[in-house]
C-alpha cells in the first residue's frame, strides 16, 4: 500500500483516528497472546516488520535465503501472496501474478517458495518438499507458527512515521510490543529511527542497483510499491536523470492502456520500473522498459552471521 501523507506527522486527521490505532494494536497483543503455534521440524527466520508499506523486506529476505543456500541450507520460501487469488497452500511453479501475487514471482526466483494465507500449513508443505530452512517474507505479526529467529526490518528514513497503528499511522503494533519479539533489527539505508531501548543486535542494510546501467541516460520512472521515492532515489544514485514519474499503489495490476500512455509520456526517455512492478507485466506490456533490479548488502555480515549461526 501507499501510505497517506498524515502517516508522517501528528496532525488533526492522524490525532483523531488514533484511539482506533490503540484498538489496532491490543487485538495484535491478544493475538500474540491466544496464540497456539505450530513448532516446525524446520528452522523458521522471519523476516518481517512494524509497519505497513515497503521497508525492503523481501530484497532481505532473498539475501538472507541466499546466503542459507551458500551454507549448504536447503531453503524455501513462505508468503502470504499478497495480491493473488491462491490462499494456499501451494507450491509456486507457473503460476501467473494474479493467482499468487509479486513477491513469491520474485522470491521463487532464488528458491522453492510457498504461497499460504495459513503459515503454518504453508510450513508443512515446505517441511514436505525437503524445507530445511524456511525464510518467512512478512509475518511478524503472525502467531500460527513458532519462529526460530524473527528479523525486523526498518526503513532507515521512513522510521516508524508519525509513530500512530493503523489507521491512524503505518505502525502495525507499537514499537515497543514488537521489538520485544524480534532477535535483531536490520535498517535498511540511512537514517537512526528510534528503536525504543532496543538492546539485541541491529544490523544496517542498503538497497543496491544489481544489473542495468542507466548512468547519463534520461529515464521516466513508475512503480507501484510501497515507498516509490526509494527507487528514484536509486536511479538517481546511479547517474540516471529522471524526466518524469508515476506512481501507483502498491501492488497495482496494470493494464495495458495504462502501459501504452507510460510509453508515450516517456517519449525519448527510457521507460524504467522495479523488478516487483515488471513482473505484473505481460510480455508484450513489457516490451521497450527497462527493469532496474536492486538487491540488499550488509554492511558488516558478521553480524548477520552470528544470528544465522544457529541455523
Amino acid at each position: 500500500m501507499r501510505a497517506p501523507d498524515f502517516w508522517k506527522t501528528r496532525g488533526p486527521l492522524a490525532l483523531l483516528l488514533a484511539p482506533l490505532g490503540c484498538l489496532y494494536g491490543l487485538s495484535v497483543a491478544k493475538k500474540a497472546a491466544d496464540a497456539a503455534p505450530l513448532r516446525s521440524t524446520a528452522k523458521v527466520i522471519c523476516v518481517g516488520n512494524l509497519t505497513a508499506g515497503g521497508s525492503g523486506k523481501t530484497p532481505v529476505a532473498i539475501a538472507i535465503g541466499q546466503e542459507l543456500h551458500r551454507r549448504g541450507k536447503k531453503v524455501f520460501f513462505l508468503t502470504r501472496g499478497y495480491g493473488g487469488s491462491e490462499a494456499g497452500p501451494v507450491l509456486v511453479k507457473d503460476q501467473t501474478v494474479d493467482a499468487v501475487g509479486d513477491e513469491a514471482l520474485l522470491l521463487a526466483r532464488t528458491a522453492p517458495t510457498v504461497v499460504a494465507r495459513d503459515r503454518a500449513e504453508g510450513a508443512k508443505l515446505a517441511v514436505a518438499q525437503g524445507a530445511d530452512v524456511i525464510v518467512m517474507d512478512d509475518g511478524h505479526q503472525n502467531f500460527t507458527l513458532a519462529k526460530d529467529l524473527s528479523l525486523v526490518v526498518v526503513d532507515g528514513a521512513a522510521g516508524f512515521g508519525n509513530g500512530f497503528m493503523i489507521p491512524a499511522g503505518p505502525l502495525r503494533e507499537s514499537v515497543a510490543q514488537g521489538l520485544a519479539r524480534a532477535d535483531g533489527v536490520i535498517i535498511v539505508g540511512d537514517g537512526n529511527p528510534d528503536l525504543n531501548g532496543f538492546t539485541g543486535p541491529v544490523m544496517r542494510a542498503r538497497l543496491e542497483p544489481d544489473g542495468a546501467n542507466v548512468a547519463g541516460r534520461d529515464v521516466f520512472a513508475f512503480a507501484g510499491i510501497g515507498r516509490p521515492e526509494k527507487f528514484v532515489a536509486t536511479l538517481q544514485a546511479c547517474g540516471a536523470t529522471v524526466t518524469g514519474t508515476q506512481f501507483f499503489a502498491d501492488h497495482h495490476p496494470y493494464n495495458a492502456a495504462e502501459i501504452a500512455a507510460l510509453k508515450s509520456w516517456a517519449g525519448a526517455s527510457t521507460l524504467v520500473t522495479t523488478e516487483k512492478d515488471m513482473v505484473r507485466l505481460s510480455p508484450e506490456m513489457a516490451d521497450g522498459i527497462t527493469t532496474l533490479k536492486i538487491r540488499a548488502r550488509f554492511e558488516d555480515p558478521r553480524l548477520l552471521d552470528s544470528l544465522l549461526a544457529g541455523v
